[in-house]
């Protein structure tokens, strides 16, 4: 976890036919050439969503590929009277955050909905959709009542006394809800995001799935605007782990887009307009995107029905989403470093890197490597004006760049020549913070290890984990490009769910480049 105070089978077939023709037509000139062939970002692809499976809780299906895992938390929710068996760790501890859980999920949709056939050319689509359902299957669960999310299970001050792997955890699984008496707006709306999203990925293999989806998706958000409130505020175990920084206004108007952009129902894109100002979504410009402060995802978001429907449009709705548009652009022009004022763009390494914060860095290079990738090509299939930055005008181009060298520098491209995606190259993080890849497995060692007994035998051991925790991406280097591997350095070595979701999009376009020499010798 990262503190910021500190099995179903899918038959692909479908989804195949109705986007590999328009993959195979878009432009692969855009993202420039670099030092990787396409062929290994299709095999980062394939690790990113291998991680999942390691990251899972609950009994595991047959097919789980991840075999140093075992079923775990089975008897969550029971205390409270409710099956909240499933989800997500969301990075080396056991317990299970709903805010940044339903944020993985969400951006995990969004990759499929951009590039899913190009994760059918590189036969990862399947693998995609179960990461993606084995979240909205616990969401469906923990949706209860219209007016009542189960948002945590767990305990985050026990799960830090304890160094166990998850099938031994004897720490708390208290679970933690939100309702109307004690509101939740950021992990209701978020959760809202996610299965609506989501319902989009699965309308055509399993359009029954898809409508539960949206059901609860429409509920949540009804719920998340009526009874307004700080999540952290109600869940308050969670207040030292994932606080709301950022408030709920960007959770609302995320949630509300998403539902537009799966409904096609004016009142939720109305919502994004009337509300634009009031909960700050065309008002604040920002430079960083994260499970926390979503603006600039929303504002991308408003950016893409700007360009592709202004024409059909009132002019007032017009106007505000050209406000949106400018805030996106500024966050993509401090990315770029082309914003006027040096404090408002992003500070780069030495190496190039995007510098946000020490503390798992990688969580906004990712975010931003996403955001450059499919603004780039918002961009391109419109056909439309590049960025206006104050610097100088930007377009796909310097975006696809930007967002390439960010992804070549997580899988090695830099001085250390170490790749920050667990398992992928030659040299990657070897001492990872994460309970069950530095404990053997009960395959291997089948004895209880205890809660104290963890730490003596496997936190504090010595050398490389006995698992490794392929597809993870971790927190990364310094400012300076330093990254010291140590399980105790948890800053630079943990790795969440939430850093390796939105590559996993990026990783998907990057794959379609058909017209890299290296893949053709």
């Amino acid at each position: 976890m990262v503190m910021e105070k500190k099995g179903l089978m899918f038959s692909c077939k479908l989804v195949v036919k109705c986007v590999i023709f328009v993959v195979l037509l878009m432009n692969d000139t855009l993202f420039p050439s670099s030092a990787f062939a396409s062929s290994e970002y299709r095999e980062a692809l394939a690790e990113s969503l291998l991680y999942f499976e390691a990251q899972r809780s609950g009994r595991l299906p047959y097919h789980q590929r991840v075999q140093w895992r075992g079923h775990s938390g089975l008897t969550d929710g029971l205390e409270q009277g409710v099956d909240l068996v499933g989800g997500y760790y969301d990075a080396g501890d056991n317990v299970k955050f709903g805010l940044p859980m339903a944020f993985t999920v969400t951006m995990l949709s969004w990759g499929v909905a951009e590039y899913g056939g190009d994760m059918a050319a590189a036969g990862e689509l399947r693998h995609a959709m179960e990461a993606i359902k084995w979240g909205t299957d616990y969401f469906v669960k923990a949706h209860t009542q219209p007016h009542v999310l189960w948002a945590q299970v767990g305990d985050g001050d026990t799960d830090h006394g304890c160094w166990q792997r998850p099938e031994d955890m004897t720490t708390s699984r208290k679970a933690y809800k939100v309702d109307a008496e004690h509101p939740g707006s950021e992990v209701a709306a978020e959760t809202a995001a996610a299965m609506a999203a989501a319902s989009l990925v699965f309308k055509q293999t399993d359009p029954h799935y898809s409508h539960v989806l949206l059901h609860h998706a429409q509920q949540l958000f009804e719920f998340a605007d009526k009874y307004r409130g700080r999540y952290d505020e109600s869940v308050e175990s969670a207040a030292e782990y994932y606080p709301s920084e950022s408030g709920y206004g960007d959770e609302l108007l995320w949630a509300a887009l998403w539902l537009h952009r799966a409904t096609g129902k004016a009142e939720y894109l109305d919502y994004a307009v009337d509300n634009a100002h009031a909960l700050n979504g065309a008002a604040w410009a920002v430079a960083e995107f994260s499970w926390d402060i979503k603006h600039a995802g929303v504002q991308i978001l408003a950016s893409k029905i700007l360009m592709e429907k202004g024409r059909q449009l009132e002019e007032e709705q017009v106007k505000t989403l050209e406000e949106y548009r400018s805030k996106a652009e500024h966050y993509l022009c401090a990315c770029l470093s082309m914003n006027l004022d040096d404090a408002d763009n992003v500070r780069r390494t030495p190496a190039g890197l995007l510098f946000v914060r020490p503390w798992n860095n990688m969580q906004y290079v990712a975010g931003a490597a996403w955001l450059l990738t499919v603004f780039a090509d918002y961009l391109s299939s419109a056909g439309g004006s590049g960025l206006r930055c104050a610097r100088g005008p930007a377009g796909p181009p310097e975006l696809a760049a930007l967002a390439r060298a960010q992804a070549d520098y997580a899988l090695g491209a830099n001085p250390a020549g170490m790749s920050y995606l667990v398992g992928h190259g030659r040299s990657f993080p070897a001492m990872v913070h994460h309970r069950a890849a530095s404990s053997a497995s009960q395959r291997e060692a089948k004895a209880f290890v205890g809660c104290a007994q963890g730490y003596d035998e496997w936190y504090a051991r010595r050398g490389a984990n006995p698992h490794i925790l392929v597809g993870a991406v971790v927190g990364g280097p310094d400012e300076r490009d330093a990254f010291a591997d140590g399980r105790e350095n948890y800053m630079q070595t943990e790795a969440c769910t939430y850093n390796t979701a939105p590559l996993v999009g990026v990783f998907a376009r990057l794959s379609r480049l058909e017209g890299d020499q290296r893949d053709k010798t």
